[in-house]
């Protein structure tokens, strides 16, 4: 028998945070404190203030509570509204914080609705007056100064002086910016910065952006009274860069040099890491993505090439760079067609490799040179999880440090004592506590309700064969409420692109809910990590190299017939959902296997890959003119008239990153031959819808969709209304 399931309704399916993942975010240790702050709000809620927590102390402080109106993303102003959607941060109030490196008594940094607040050793803070309007503020590591964007120049504040505010850039204007990442750098990049401080405080580096050469993009508000628009500059595959510059600058406003980098106009500025003496190291990545320099850049703007990787068939960029104070390099690379960690001596040439095997260092948690020693994250026992290991810098075995089963996030404290752990498994949600490492007892920061997963059963983790008749694939599958032997409808809850891993021993894996309330209607979900996905090696990765929406398709239908084929699914009851890459092999899938398919849900999809951004898309499947063939076989819109299936899209007015053109664009090329798909657009939401009332109104529509092509009864508070042809 089933364990008794929860009464669940659509409002579950659309309510932001899921059960249980409402724990504690953004942890940190307290610089010289034996104390952690973070980010946490009342059960159930997105709006989130800072605490303080004393390791000695049962009781937490709390040091910055948002007023109702800083708690509300409609009071932000646009660029911070864009830049959360690049973070796909969903957080209100409190949203991001900073200690100062080495300062005593400790500096501390928190942005909240544009302005900047400033707390020494845990006081009451108090406004930067002269930082008003600040954006992607950077603390100095002294903390006694703040860098920020304001009018897209950069500029810097004396943290102990209200008044005093210095200007550093001065050329921007109408497609150049100065101190901001770029739209590729955040979205495709994973470079959300900037801007950088040096090591030592003296100097800061920063990007100076020209868009001028990109495409102008315009999206209209036709929800608004009057109607407005806004205005983007957007690289479309095959099409120019921004072109990015890389500027030192004296942040007491005492001049600047460009930096000269080996870089041609279409390049991409990937990492700037400040070096301990004063410099920085800077990698440059070539628009192919095959080769990325790594350089060292002096006080003076000259830089020289410390060494240079390749990558096969592309370079997968990371944040696991760490430079020691002999000038050494810690990084992570990936020749052995696994991500593993090597140092490099400090003139750049290879001193040694520190880890291997087929497994893969996903992150670099701490570096202790006191101690010789790197702790990292990483799959070595097993892709499903994630643990934390130590190991010597001189080279050794790994030591395993977390023991229970299932997915750890960890940050270390700063002289390596111990660590703040958030740890989650399919049936347990995340709990946050600081672990030490000389034995003593945990301290508890945040434990779940004790109830939060009654009725929510976890899913059950599979090995399926891939379409190749050999690879493994990892997948999850949510049982439905009825006994195990009768064959049920089966919903594939589909992603599947490069970079991404949903199939997990994590609690969000079984919070997914509107998987849940899927299985408590009577259907199966199926989640399915194909080939293409992350965290298995490189190999596995390049299976969709030159081609997309070909061996995703054909994974996640050799998936279902694997369930067909045990008898545990109606094979002539099978539907699909997808958003974003899920949305488009949503369609795809429909597309290339309609006797396998009763009906899809595709939110946001890319329709044709030449609509989407140059990062993203020539990582994968180079550029048009050098793959014609390529893109025309990964578009579907060559394809659409053959749609024979019922189809609901589903799209944000706003999306700037998945532009609403592309939905559009399918509707014109299904023509009147094809199954007419059905259309809710989301109005004034962006790629990642975050209204209450338009979350709703996605998952009721959904669910209801999904169950009247199932034949299922909807959920309470579904709809399926009757189908509305788009013209």
């Amino acid at each position: 028998m089933t364990a008794p399931r929860r009464r669940l309704t659509i409002a579950d399916a659309a309510r932001q945070p899921a059960p249980g993942l409402d724990a504690p975010v953004k942890p940190a240790w307290v610089p010289g404190r034996a104390a952690v702050t973070y980010l946490h709000g009342p059960r159930g809620s997105l709006v989130r203030s800072l605490w303080w927590r004393d390791l000695a102390d049962p009781a937490p402080r709390e040091l910055v509570r948002p007023a109702p109106e800083q708690a509300t993303e409609e009071s932000l102003p646009l660029e911070e509204v864009l830049r959360r959607q690049r973070q796909r941060a969903t957080g209100l109030g409190v949203t991001d914080y900073a200690w100062a490196e080495r300062d005593d008594p400790p500096v501390l940094l928190v942005p909240l609705a544009g302005k900047l607040l400033l707390s020494r050793d845990g006081q009451p803070p108090r406004e930067l007056g002269a930082a008003a309007g600040a954006a992607a503020p950077q603390l100095s590591p002294t903390g006694d100064r703040v860098s920020f964007v304001r009018d897209a120049e950069l500029w810097v504040a004396l943290t102990d002086d209200q008044a005093r505010c210095t200007r550093i850039s001065r050329d921007a204007g109408d497609g150049i910016s100065n101190g901001a990442a770029e739209y590729v750098a955040a979205e495709e990049l994973g470079r959300t910065d900037g801007h950088w401080w040096s090591a030592d405080g003296s100097l800061l580096a920063y990007a100076h952006v020209d868009e001028r050469p990109l495409a102008r993009f315009v999206i209209p508000h036709w929800e608004e009274d009057p109607p407005s628009h806004e205005e983007h500059r957007y690289p479309f595959a095959g099409g120019p860069n921004a072109r990015v510059t890389l500027r030192l600058a004296d942040p007491g406003g005492g001049g600047e040099a460009d930096v000269r980098l080996p870089m041609a106009d279409d390049d991409y500025l990937a990492r700037v890491v400040p070096h301990p003496r004063g410099d920085f190291l800077v990698a440059v990545l070539r628009r192919d993505q095959r080769s990325l320099t790594w350089l060292r850049v002096d006080s003076g703007g000259a830089a020289r090439v410390a060494w240079v990787v390749e990558g096969t068939p592309w370079v997968n960029l990371d944040d696991a760079t760490r430079i020691l104070a002999d000038g050494s390099v810690l990084r992570a690379t990936e020749p052995s067609g696994f991500r593993h960690l090597e140092l490099r001596a400090p003139d750049g040439s290879r001193a040694r490799q520190l880890t291997g095997g087929e497994w893969a260092v996903t992150s670099v948690a701490h570096v202790d040179e006191a101690r010789g020693e790197v702790w990292f994250l990483a799959t070595r026992d097993g892709v499903l999880e994630r643990h934390l290991y130590v190991m010597p810098l001189a080279g050794g075995e790994p030591e395993r440090l977390t023991s229970e089963p299932g997915w750890h996030e960890t940050v270390v404290a700063p002289d390596a004592s111990g660590w703040i752990d958030t740890h989650s498994s399919l049936d347990s949600p995340p709990r946050v506590e600081v672990r030490f490492r000389d034995g003593r007892a945990p301290v508890l920061l945040d434990e779940p309700a004790a109830d939060v997963t009654d009725g929510l059963p976890p899913p059950e983790l599979l090995e399926l064969r891939a379409a190749d008749g050999e690879t493994v694939l990892h997948a999850a599958l949510h049982r439905p409420a009825r006994a195990p032997d009768e064959p049920c409808p089966l919903v594939v809850s589909a992603y599947g692109g490069p970079r991404s891993q949903r199939v997990a021993n994590a609690w969000s894996v079984t919070a997914e809910m509107r998987a849940q309330l899927l299985a408590a209607a009577g259907a199966a979900v199926l989640v399915v990590d194909n080939r293409g996905t992350a965290n298995r090696g490189t190999a596995f990765e390049a299976a969709l190299a030159g081609r997309l929406g070909r061996v995703e398709v054909e994974d996640q239908l050799a998936a279902v017939r694997a369930l067909a084929e045990r008898g545990e699914i109606d094979a002539d009851r099978v539907a699909i959902y997808g958003w974003s890459y899920g949305g488009y092999l949503a369609i795809g899938c429909l597309l290339e296997a309609p006797d396998a398919f009763v009906a899809g849900v595709a939110g946001a999809p890319v329709t044709d890959w030449t609509g989407y951004d140059t990062a993203y898309t020539e990582r994968y499947l180079g550029t048009p003119a050098e793959n014609r063939d390529g893109y025309e076989a990964s578009s579907l819109l060559g394809r659409a008239a053959t749609l024979r299936r019922p189809l609901l899209l589903v799209h944000g007015a706003l999306d700037e990153n998945v532009h609403f053109r592309h939905t559009v664009r399918l509707l014109a090329a299904a023509g009147a031959e094809a199954t007419t798909p059905e259309l809710l657009v989301l109005p004034g939401e962006r790629h990642g819808p975050r209204r209450g009332e338009m979350l709703l109104l996605r998952e009721r529509r959904t669910v209801g969709f999904l169950c009247e092509h199932l034949g299922l009864p909807p959920p309470e508070g579904a709809s399926a209304p009757p189908a509305q042809a788009a013209s």
